[in-house]
């Protein structure tokens, strides 16, 4: 199983079997065309080519609209590539994937942007505390402090954490567990906050298996 392409929605609660209210974050996924299959023979990989969003094809760029006219398919706006990690999965160029390739307890994998803050100070891009609000401190109060010494090295050490740009970050939240699904609507509710503001993009892939305990 490959995964979704989709949108955020809003947040909400579910309750679970215990009657515990559960945080989840509902995203429209799908449903997404397989545009292209590709394989990678020495090295034995095969990865699916998944398309989202189908738009017009005069709001694309040609080169691209071309390719969707060379394939026969309607075109969209959003390409993704996802591995295939059993050789049991067989896909179809022009095959429609929906929220039905997940189950209730299963536990995804979902990949988004967080937001983007703009540039931000050193407080609130990296949680420093800042300096005293008495004792002298004046024009001070969200300082980054010393950069570093005067004599050795005599410049400021890279990757130092100083103001900057913050956010619009790529993101990964793994381990979600799919709540419940509405496939007349391509609805999914997954447990948890994802990244990302309403309406931003999210990947939902299945979640991978890693070895040991």
């Amino acid at each position: 199983m490959i995964g979704l392409l989709g949108r955020k929605l809003r947040m909400t609660q579910l309750f679970d079997e215990e009657g515990k209210p559960v945080a989840v974050t509902v995203v429209e996924a799908g449903p997404c065309i397989v545009t292209q299959i590709r394989e990678e023979r020495e090295r034995e990989r095969r990865f699916v080519q998944v398309g989202y969003h189908q738009v017009e094809g005069k709001k694309l760029p040609k080169p691209q609209r071309a390719l969707f006219e060379k394939l026969n398919l309607p075109p969209v706006k959003v390409l993704r590539e996802f591995r295939i990690e059993t050789p049991q999965e067989v896909y179809e160029r022009g095959q429609s994937l929906t929220v039905g390739i997940f189950n209730v307890g299963d536990q995804v994998d979902v990949v988004g942007r967080i937001k983007g803050r703009g540039f931000q100070g050193p407080v609130k891009r990296w949680g420093f505390s800042g300096f005293n609000e008495t004792h002298g401190t004046k024009d001070k109060h969200r300082a980054p402090g010393s950069l570093g010494g005067s004599t050795f090295p005599a410049r400021v050490w890279k990757n130092k954490r100083m103001a900057g740009r913050y956010g619009n970050e790529r993101r990964t939240v793994q381990n979600l567990k799919v709540m419940r699904i509405v496939p007349e609507a391509n609805l999914i509710y997954l447990s948890g906050a994802l990244p990302g503001s309403r309406g931003s993009l999210l990947t939902i892939r299945a979640r991978k298996q890693t070895g040991g305990k």
